[in-house]
């Protein structure tokens, strides 16, 4: 028997957590595809009601306060999933990946901005590399930079300011019902404008597969796996690991939707890929954790 702490299980937990972020990955283009067929509202609201459904046995255990606390957490995640599968109607799957990315950018200045917290030199430098990156990723391609690109970076601001909100409160709740509650709170909210929005009508044929990859394997199923992985690996380890996202997401992007990067968006995608690592990883593995 190998123990717990043994070369197995540690490649194990990290081939999970690479199997996370390849899901995660696909699921750019996934959603990208689905929105044209369903609508961003509709896809959303089924989306997260089956994995609120899945996810309902965490809460059980959780008092009041943690429900309302993720339920207002929830919110922010909500605007930052709307911006994100609103932009992939007008920009790239590699782009939005990419892109989206930089939540690990923004959240140290979102916990400056909301709790004071300073940020350090990598993370000031890592901004500096992700805002030119971004200006060579999106005005480099053939039609120049375009609103789903502008959706997408709304998109990382919201999603930095979801984790520093999770950093500031989520050490004082349950951690199950504090998840189910976000994901709950973000099944309502989109069910509740669809009908203001889109015609309210049951999901065609050919977006149930995606709705079933997002809803269950990438939402629930990934939450599940994380939070297991990272209950046994070091912190370091496993940033490196979730850095990779964007990188499945250029390379689905590039193996299923067909998209082209020219030179200069290759470079603007490396110095992105480059704050990511400056501004999250590095910063980890300096304090040995």
């Amino acid at each position: 028997m190998v123990a717990a702490d043994g070369g197995f299980f540690r490649l194990l937990y990290s081939c999970l957590l690479v199997g996370v972020t390849a899901v995660w990955g696909w699921t750019f283009v996934v959603v990208g595809d689905a929105v044209e067929f369903y609508g961003v509202l509709p896809f959303l609201a089924a989306r997260f009601a089956l994995a609120a459904v899945a996810m309902a046995p965490l809460a059980r255990k959780a008092p009041p306060r943690t429900l309302v606390v993720g339920g207002l957490i929830g919110l922010v995640l909500a605007a930052g999933y709307l911006f994100q599968t609103m932009g992939l109607l007008f920009t790239t799957p590699t782009n939005s990946g990419l892109i989206t990315g930089l939540f690990v950018v923004f959240a140290p200045l979102a916990d400056r901005v909301f709790f004071g917290a300073e940020p350090s030199r990598q993370v000031l430098i890592a901004v500096a590399l992700s805002l030119l990156g971004m200006v060579l990723l999106a005005g480099g391609g053939p039609d120049g930079a375009n609103w789903g690109d502008v959706l997408t970076i709304l998109c990382a601001g919201a999603l930095g300011v979801h984790i520093a909100l999770l950093s500031r409160y989520a050490p004082s709740h349950d951690a199950g019902g504090l998840a189910f509650a976000q994901i709950f709170a973000m099944a309502l909210v989109f069910a509740l404008f669809w009908p203001f929005f889109e015609p309210v009508t049951p999901p065609p044929r050919e977006v149930w597969v995606p709705l079933l990859v997002t809803g269950l394997v990438a939402s629930a199923g990934a939450f599940w796996v994380q939070t297991f992985v990272q209950q046994r690996m070091p912190a370091a380890r496993t940033a490196v690991i979730l850095t990779m996202e964007p990188l499945f997401a250029a390379l689905f992007g590039y193996w299923i939707a067909g998209d082209r990067l020219v030179a200069v968006q290759i470079f603007g995608a490396s110095m992105i890929l480059s704050a990511l690592v400056v501004g999250e990883v590095l910063p980890i593995l300096r304090r040995g954790k």
